[in-house]
């Protein structure tokens, strides 16, 4: 699917004509190989850069190929209040036109659509460029956060009562976060290098240094490294609680095992006593009309005072 937004004296308008005007901002989501010629044919784009991000395993980097840049990035992704991931993102730019390419429709450049995209100036590639990073930032830290309420109430629960369906959910929550962390880490070193050719001048002039630009590529830095360090620290907490729960486990284990134990000498001695009265040879007792009850009686005495040794020893 191919989406084409052009800037109008009102603002971010989408073209009803997939007309690739020179300026505009072309969104492919999923394209097909057929889109990717055609696009690649009307902006002199390369065909590697463009198709570069459906591959969800690329690595996230930066090329510069003369008269254009790849930026390649990850975005993070939710399935379900439990279930995130994150796929690459490709903003590829030359001269006349920006152009981004993604697998799957995304948070990040829906979000800068027509009704949310006034003021984003689409011949301004440079601007583009860095509010796509910004929106990608603040999905990180929205989607960090509803892994933070999760993982609140989840504890909650697992306080109250523990079964092992809320442990599956903490652990996909654990391992959605390390999933942000991987790629947070490699967006960081994306925009250190976007940084830099911004800084050195090394981008054959596709990268501007307008103030406004560089304040907002500061922003983009920020962002995303508020991004890695609540990651960072609530991996940190998750690993800590997935142990300590991992503990209580345990430990709830050996208490029942105590218990069962302890039940189990206080059982074996009147069944030790019962079987020994049982025997097919004279025993004490035998001869006198309240042998049972005396053994009965025997039987508690001892029964009770193993069970009172236990109770001081706190095996109860």
């Amino acid at each position: 699917m191919i989406n084409v937004y052009c800037t109008e004296s009102s603002g971010l308008k989408q073209m009803r004509k997939k007309k690739l005007n020179k300026g505009c901002w072309i969104d492919m989501v999923a394209p097909t190989h057929d889109e990717l010629v055609e696009v690649a044919a009307a902006t002199g784009l390369q065909m590697d850069f463009l198709s570069a991000a459906l591959d969800d395993d690329e690595k996230s980097r930066i090329e510069v190929d003369e008269d254009q840049i790849l930026v390649l990035g990850d975005i993070p992704f939710l399935r379900s209040n439990k279930d995130f991931e994150a796929l690459p993102l490709g903003i590829i730019i030359n001269r006349d036109y920006i152009v981004t390419v993604c697998l799957e429709a995304n948070g990040v450049t829906a979000g800068l659509d027509e009704k949310n995209g006034r003021g984003r100036i689409t011949q301004h590639h440079t601007n583009l460029l860095y509010q796509i990073l910004y929106r990608a930032a603040t999905l990180y830290l929205k989607y960090i956060r509803i892994i933070i309420k999760r993982t609140d109430e989840l504890e909650r629960h697992l306080r109250v009562s523990m079964e092992n369906a809320e442990l599956f959910n903490l652990l996909d929550l654990q391992k959605s976060l390390t999933i942000f962390s991987t790629s947070l880490k490699s967006d960081n070193m994306v925009i250190e290098r976007l940084n830099r050719l911004r800084a050195t001048g090394t981008s054959n002039g596709l990268i501007s240094n307008f103030e406004e630009d560089e304040d907002l590529l500061d922003d983009v830095i920020i962002e995303f490294k508020q991004a890695t360090e609540m990651v960072e620290m609530y991996s940190h907490i998750l690993n800590s609680m997935m142990e300590v729960f991992a503990s209580i486990i345990s430990n709830n284990l050996n208490l029942v095992m105590k218990f069962l134990a302890s039940v189990t000498i206080m059982l074996a001695i009147p069944t030790l006593i019962s079987g020994l009265w049982g025997m097919n040879v004279p025993v004490p007792f035998a001869d006198t009309p309240y042998g049972f009850a005396i053994v009965m009686v025997l039987a508690v005495i001892i029964g009770g005072s193993a069970g009172y040794i236990l109770w001081r020893k706190h095996m109860f």
